[in-house]
């Protein structure tokens, strides 16, 4: 199985660097990440899976569609000689696999990691923290710092690309045309299963503790949500329900509120994130902890990933000369 998959991977890799098609190699990248996805499921690594799937094969195969309306479909034949960078991906990667070659085995039971931390965490997850996804104790409880260092990076992120390509946000937003035309079909169907999408996002969000999912799953599912309505309904229809300008203030709202719970701890004479300060019940204060904290995360990932997309479509098509010769 993990032979097929890997096999799968390098020939889907080979055949997105070889078409001068940006479309395919747009969906080529998809199946990619659908194919780790699997490769993730069945290394029973659910979480990171299920990232993987809801990221980079839905989310991010979007984004790069609505890049791609904007320079062109094929892709310029490169000036410059193909081998010098080959010679240099060589080079960097055979340094990478001499690098692994002492790395322990998969599974190894005699790893570092498996004499050291996994146990720590197996054996004192369910008492101190009390919730039965040790992916979620560990992300949101034990390692809260790096999580919140996450939230803030991808809050940086949707700055950053307001910054550099700008976003509507004034008050006069007008109903727009759908990118895919009036599809009567696909209009009923999408308000059909909207709803179920969003009801879907709201499980994953209050159900990370019991399974897989949490707030950064939750968040890319709703965005995924008002994205599917932007391409079906038209752009103007989507900001009139949620506008840029809001979308804005909810990033920023989604860090203060995982901050917040950290400074809360502080002000009650407790470690920075230290959930025991949110009630006397150790049990509870992990627990309302865990939910205020993966609440910031799915806020601020549904608002930088929408407001990403926003900034893209929103922008008129850029001339630029490409190859408009068929793939070879």
């Amino acid at each position: 199985m993990d032979i097929s998959l890997l096999a799968m991977l390098c020939v889907t890799a080979i055949a997105a660097i070889r078409i001068r098609d940006l479309f395919a190699v747009t969906m080529l990248f998809g199946i990619y990440s659908f194919l780790t996805a699997t490769f993730f499921l069945s290394l029973d690594a659910i979480d990171v899976a299920f990232t993987e799937a809801a990221v980079g094969a839905g989310i991010t195969t979007v984004l790069m569609l609505a890049t791609l309306r904007l320079t062109g479909r094929y892709e310029r034949k490169p000036k410059h000689n193909i081998f010098i960078p080959l010679i240099v991906v060589s080079i960097t990667g055979a340094a990478l696999v001499y690098g692994t070659l002492d790395a322990p085995l998969l599974g190894d039971p005699n790893a570092p990691a498996q004499q050291h931390v996994s146990p720590r965490y197996i054996e004192e997850s369910p008492k101190e923290i009390g919730i039965p996804n040790m992916v979620t104790s560990v992300l949101a409880s034990y390692r809260g710092y790096d999580t919140l260092g996450e939230t803030f990076v991808i809050f940086c992120a949707g700055l950053a690309v307001i910054i550099i390509l700008g976003i509507q946000d004034s008050g006069e937003v007008h109903p727009g045309r759908s990118a895919i035309g009036d599809q009567l079909v696909l209009r009923v169907v999408v308000k059909v299963l909207l709803p179920f999408i969003l009801l879907f996002a709201l499980y994953v969000q209050l159900h990370g503790d019991y399974g897989a999912g949490g707030g950064f799953q939750a968040g890319i599912i709703f965005a995924s949500g008002f994205i599917l309505y932007d391409l079906v309904f038209g752009e103007g229809d989507a900001r009139l329900i949620i506008p840029p300008t809001f979308l804005k203030r909810m990033a920023a709202l989604g860090v203060l509120l995982y901050a917040s719970v950290g400074l809360y701890s502080l002000f009650n004479g407790k470690a920075f994130l230290d959930y025991s300060a949110l009630s006397d019940n150790p049990t509870s204060a992990q627990h309302i902890g865990i939910f205020l904290v993966e609440l910031g995360v799915g806020i601020t990932v549904f608002s930088v990933a929408l407001t990403i997309f926003f900034a893209f479509s929103g922008r008129a098509q850029i001339t630029v000369k490409t190859d408009r010769r068929p793939p070879l």
